[in-house]
């Protein structure tokens, strides 16, 4: 059971510290309080399919950790920019495509009870550019009304909006 007076912190206040959450393999819960988005190409379930950008890994990169930031009551709890041992690369030596994972975590708060929501999200390198993974789940109650998958649309519609051209 997750500690009720994390109610009473604010920001990332009082939440243990994270470590990557491991998407190949992720079991969904059987609680309606999660939104798992991923490409097609991911063989695990998921809730959305978001095909990948035609941009680097590391543009993507950038760009999540932008417009993450400038979300209201979200605050990053971790990051883990080098997950396979090789840091995103804008691309490989010899014009092979890019190499490397990375992944962060956020915490949003609500603005009325202050539930923490905890969003992971991934960049991995594609064939067609850069890929992401994003997991958004409560950490409170068994239903969250469809706040997750909203906030999944709202960070992919934000990601669309920063990455035009």
């Amino acid at each position: 059971m997750t500690n009720p007076l994390l109610l009473l912190r604010r920001g990332a206040g009082g939440l243990t510290p994270v470590t990557p959450v491991v998407f190949d393999g992720l079991e969904l819960p059987a609680s309606p309080n999660t939104c798992l988005v991923g490409p097609a190409s991911y063989a695990g379930p998921k809730h959305l399919t978001q095909a990948p950008w035609p941009v680097t890994p590391a543009v993507l990169w950038a760009t999540l950790n932008r417009v993450a930031a400038g979300f209201p009551r979200t605050w990053k709890l971790g990051e883990f920019p080098d997950l396979d041992g090789r840091p995103i690369q804008p691309s490989a030596p010899g014009g092979a495509p890019a190499i490397g994972r990375a992944q962060a975590q956020w915490v949003e708060r609500s603005a009325l009870m202050n539930y923490p929501d905890i969003i992971a999200a991934e960049v991995r390198a594609a064939p067609e550019g850069a890929a992401l993974l994003l997991y958004s789940r409560s950490l409170f109650g068994w239903s969250d009304l469809g706040v997750n998958k909203a906030r999944a649309e709202r960070w992919l519609a934000a990601l669309d909006a920063a990455l035009k051209p």
